[in-house]
């Protein structure tokens, strides 16, 4: 049954207001949870400080290594392994920000990584890309593309992600294409891949170029951000030690993450899982502030466990929920902003990928992650990037962001005249409280389908994913970048014209 949402004498021009609802800025509104004591976490701590005391970390790069010994670490050239002292960490967890900003192109994106932000970014780094029409394939430059997009249509995404690898473009300029899609198509906080200090430094001037800045200016704020994951056990390879420097020597956000999966590259248990990914994060963070005091980052963590019958990774799993609660619990000791992340091992957009989603998304928010990296179209474990999928997960997304503002309960929203009005047995569908609030009171869904069933199977019987195949097709169709994202295309173009012809730069392995 539909109701006449106008009330009588009503005219269209009096109506109240369409809905509006403000994504940008996120409070976390819920008390962080702990699923430790304080003595345990305290343990954990200790413990990996013991580790990378004694035990160590494997570290590639002689450059890296240099900076370790400079700060007095104990370094053994010929195992390349380096053992850091508790007061060299102390003083680098003393010189991390504790709160800081990041910006994109226009002053409304700038985004705030301290403790009760809480921040979205869609799914990345996958290889492959997916959607109803075309099926799985290997991502393409034209599937970063089209993501792209949806993550700066949706306020409620707010920095961007590598979504997709655009596997048709050559690796020596792939970086090339990649950053100009993220400066051209949006004005929000663009990714830098972290793959050898010639493609950094390119994606850096490119930056520059495009939002107009100096390097004093841009060295001196945080304009882009990467992910540096260590290889779990206790090995940081080349290319992210060198990322991890590169960035803090600039002033850009490294996101400092071991990629842990408890019982194959951790120990079984939660706590020793924890206690090696805390390890790995500390030796990381200390590098950073290392190669530059007060440089940003952020204390990362994206632990989950793997199928013991066959060694895959699982995710949205209860230790996956448990582990992101204690990393919380660890962040919060040291006193930095974090890093968590949501995920699914489903194959396709289904229930599996729903509640695994879910249950990882409400544990980065329960936990008080300041960033939740892979909210939305993750899949796979991270191997496809679904279009539906990323649909599906922001209509979640907005759902949990209308949960940062807290509904007032002041005289007039407690209803007592509404009440008043309406006698026993009545309704308060056409009740004066109730029609001037009609158009703003309740969350209007994007994809999710409310009617009755007889309506739905006259509509066409559509699923979740078939709605949502619809939105992102809608969303790609009307399009239009910011206009001060599209004029720095010629800068963009004739930059990377000049550096194709050089030879471009080859990734660091």
């Amino acid at each position: 049954m539909r109701h006449n949402r106008r009330h009588p004498g009503q005219s269209a021009q009096e109506r109240p207001p369409a809905r509006r609802s403000d994504y940008r800025q996120l409070r976390n509104p819920f008390t962080p949870q702990r699923v430790y004591s304080d003595e345990a976490v305290a343990a954990m701590h200790e413990s990996a400080l013991r580790i990378n005391e004694t035990l160590g970390i494997k570290v590639l790069l002689a450059e890296a290594r240099a900076l370790y010994r400079r700060a007095g670490a104990l370094v053994d050239e010929d195992t390349e392994m380096v053992r850091l002292g508790r007061e060299i960490i102390g003083h680098a967890l003393e010189r991390c920000p504790r709160a800081f900003r990041g910006f994109g192109a226009d002053p409304g994106r700038a985004v705030e990584f301290a403790p009760g932000s809480l921040l979205f970014i869609g799914g990345s780094s996958c290889p492959n890309a997916s959607d109803l029409d075309r099926g799985r394939r290997p991502g393409s430059l034209a599937d970063l593309t089209d993501l792209t997009k949806l993550s700066q249509h949706f306020e409620v995404l707010h920095m961007l992600g590598n979504h997709v690898e655009a596997q048709d473009v050559p690796v020596h300029v792939r970086h090339y294409a990649t950053m100009r899609v993220q400066l051209t198509l949006s004005d929000k906080m663009p990714q830098v891949s972290a793959r050898g200090r010639g493609q950094v430094e390119d994606c850096f001037a490119m930056i520059r170029l495009a939002r107009g800045l100096s390097e004093e200016r841009f060295r001196a704020g945080a304009y882009a951000y990467t992910v540096i994951n260590s290889n779990s056990p206790r090995t940081l390879d080349n290319s992210m030690a060198q990322g991890l420097i590169d960035f803090a020597r600039n002033g850009q956000l490294a996101i400092i993450t071991p990629f842990c999966l408890a019982g194959a590259m951790a120990p079984i248990t939660v706590a020793g899982a924890l206690t090696l990914q805390h390890a790995e994060a500390l030796a990381g963070i200390t590098l950073a502030q290392l190669a530059r005091p007060g440089a940003p980052a952020l204390y990362g963590s994206f632990l989950s466990n793997v199928d013991m019958k066959s060694g895959a990774p699982a995710f949205g799993t209860p230790t996956h929920l448990q582990a992101t609660l204690g990393a919380g619990q660890l962040a919060r000791l040291v006193g930095l902003p974090w890093r968590a992340g949501a995920g699914t091992a489903a194959n396709v957009v289904d229930a599996q990928s729903a509640w695994e989603t879910q249950f990882s998304l409400w544990a980065s928010v329960l936990a008080g992650a300041t960033v939740c990296i892979h909210a939305a179209g993750w899949m796979e474990g991270g191997l496809t990037n679904s279009y539906e999928k990323c649909i599906t997960d922001i209509e979640v997304l907005q759902m949990l962001a209308e949960l940062c503002v807290a509904p007032p309960a002041d005289e007039d929203t407690l209803g007592f005249g509404a009440i008043a009005e309406v006698p026993p047995g009545g309704h308060f569908f056409s009740a004066a409280h109730t029609m001037a609030r009609y158009r703003t009171a309740f969350y209007e869904p994007l994809i999710a389908d409310v009617s009755n069933f007889g309506t739905w199977q006259e509509n066409g019987e559509r699923t979740a994913p078939e709605r949502a195949r619809d939105k992102w097709k809608q969303v790609l169709a009307q399009f239009t970048p910011p206009a001060s994202a599209a004029a720095c295309a010629q800068a963009l173009d004739e930059f990377i014209a000049r550096r194709t012809e050089e030879g471009g730069a080859p990734p660091v392995s």
